[in-house]
């Protein structure tokens, strides 16, 4: 191919390297020069232009990567009509993309003009979604690269795998303290996990953390139907040994490998009934976060193989995610009564009272803010921390006397996040947790807020505490110190809600009698209500 710069009656019927724009002429990177365009760029003064024009032999760009992209695609794969030099390549349906990796390193050496790009090998796709590229980087190729390309492509270097297992069969292993909420919690995300497969539960059994139950468990959902099983351990798999892999070879099953170096992900078990996969899920899995969970049962999904080799191969990229939820080491020992943090949010603008500030309005003769950050002072929580933003001056008025850190939020308007936000990083270095109460919920008293502090407890996974009244959550909430840095990124008016259900692993719930953890002060009739009630006792 010829490159470079002539002038424009000497450009006829080659191809514009770079877009010209000069008074009213716009000609555009790629346009073939034809005799419109000579004259379009004489009279604009163009005295000459980079253009670049083909070789007997040369192969334009956009004939070179159809060729090319025919020649590489798979079973599942459409392929779009190449223009500026690219032909793009979609999923026809969803699964599991397979890629040749060797074979396309190889095409990618041929010539430096031919490129050749796919989404990670193993991604879950869906239909309509573009899954590689091949592009001619020059406006043509030597004929002879083109050929060696292509000779190169013996067969397809990928393809879609299609789903094919639709029937899924989940068992639960239960010990003292795991709560039915993590459960259901858990199949629930399950579900939203095969659900792109099309994949569903058929059968889910719930037994004891013991092999030989588990092993009766195993057998029930597999005579139901399912296609592939998942095990969810109250404890993770620590060994062969273990409850699951011993389970499943009572059944007769067999284990092709234990641990993964995917993290999150590491205990992870593969095994099989027969030709029915089981996989002994680690506890990441019950977070809808990515996990190398994720990347096992997708492709098993498909029907594809996981041999320990590809496991074993998957340590270059393995996810490296800290999970809040795993045991940390501590500098020193656990002490009893662990400093707990009280931050108490009293920023807000209070927009539902229709004017007044509802912390500053008084029961007994005490502001509201006052009652919650007197009672956060009553409790084992130190220091106590009140966010000021609107009206700072006369919330910093009415808790005058008291020994409590302000912390002002100027940001307030942005929402309760902002106030969240500003409550976490005033904290001193040395808490262990945090207890976040609100300004306006003056019915909490500092019994309840010491029956939540006492239930925090992150050396046993207890690292979120939420108080319960008839099943329903309610405020204050209590954070393990491991939660202060996905605190430090909550955005708006809705507060912390999403992270305790993305990690419902995570979670204590605390039932409580009355409305106190409920009740909070919103609107004039609220605090009429409240009012009554506190000065009747």
């Amino acid at each position: 191919m010829k490159f470079g710069a002539v002038a424009p009656k000497d450009a006829l019927g080659a191809t514009a390297v770079h877009t010209i724009r000069q008074g009213t002429l716009v000609l555009k990177k790629g346009t073939l020069i034809g005799p419109a365009e000579v004259t379009a760029l004489q009279a604009a003064g163009i005295d000459d232009l980079v253009v670049a024009r083909l070789e007997p032999g040369d192969v334009s760009e956009d004939v070179a990567a159809a060729e090319i992209a025919k020649a590489v695609a798979g079973e599942g794969v459409h392929v779009d009509r190449a223009f500026t030099g690219r032909a793009n390549l979609f999923a026809q349906a969803s699964g599991v993309l397979v890629v040749d990796k060797d074979a396309i390193d190889g095409l990618n050496r041929v010539d430096e003009a031919i490129t050749f790009a796919t989404l990670p090998a193993y991604k879950p796709v869906v239909a309509g979604e573009m899954i590689a590229t091949v592009k001619i980087i020059p406006f043509a190729v030597a004929g002879a690269a083109r050929d060696a390309a292509l000779a190169g492509v013996r067969k397809p270097l990928l393809r879609i795998a299609p789903y094919r297992i639709r029937k899924v069969g989940v068992v639960s292993t239960v010990l003292p303290g795991l709560a039915t909420k993590v459960i259901e919690k858990t199949l629930k995300i399950t579900a939203e996990r095969l659900a792109p497969a099309g994949a569903t539960i058929v059968a889910e059994r719930r037994v004891p953390h013991d092999s030989a139950a588990l092993a009766r468990a195993l057998d029930e959902v597999l005579k139901a139907g399912s296609e592939l099983v998942i095990v969810f351990g109250a404890s993770a798999i620590a060994d062969r040994r273990d409850v699951i892999p011993a389970a499943l070879e009572e059944i007769g099953g067999r284990i092709e490998h234990f641990g993964m170096p995917v993290d999150p992900g590491n205990l992870l078990l593969i095994g099989a009934a027969g030709s029915r996969p089981v996989i002994g899920a680690p506890g990441c899995a019950r977070s809808p976060k990515e996990n190398g969970f994720d990347w096992v049962l997708m492709r098993l999904l498909a029907g594809l193989p996981v041999p320990r080799e590809d496991i074993t191969g998957l340590g270059v990229g393995g996810l490296l995610m800290e999970i809040v939820t795993r045991p940390q080491p501590r500098e020193e020992p656990v002490r009893s009564g662990r400093p707990i943090a009280a931050i108490v949010l009293g920023a807000g603008r209070s927009s539902r009272m229709g004017g007044p500030n509802k912390l500053l309005a008084e029961i007994g003769g005490r502001p509201l803010v006052r009652i919650v950050a007197e009672a956060a002072l009553a409790s084992r929580a130190r220091p106590v921390i009140v966010v000021t933003g609107h009206q700072r001056e006369q919330v910093e008025a009415a808790l005058a006397g008291l020994p409590v850190t302000f912390a002002h939020n100027p940001h307030f308007a942005d929402g309760l996040g902002t106030s969240l936000k500003t409550g976490i990083a005033a904290l001193p270095a040395d808490v262990d947790g945090a207890i976040v109460c609100l300004g306006d919920m003056p019915q909490v008293d500092a019994g309840l807020i010491d029956r939540l502090i006492g239930a925090l407890d992150p050396d046993k996974g207890a690292l979120v505490v939420v108080p319960t009244i008839d099943g329903k959550r309610g405020n204050p909430v209590a954070w393990s110190r491991r939660f202060f840095s996905d605190l430090m990124t909550v955005e708006g008016d809705v507060g912390a809600r999403y992270l305790i259900g993305r990690y419902p692993e995570a979670v204590v719930e605390v039932p409580l009698t009355g409305r106190a953890a409920l009740t909070d002060v919103d609107t004039p009739e609220a605090l009429a209500a409240v009012k009554a009630e506190l000065e009747r006792t």
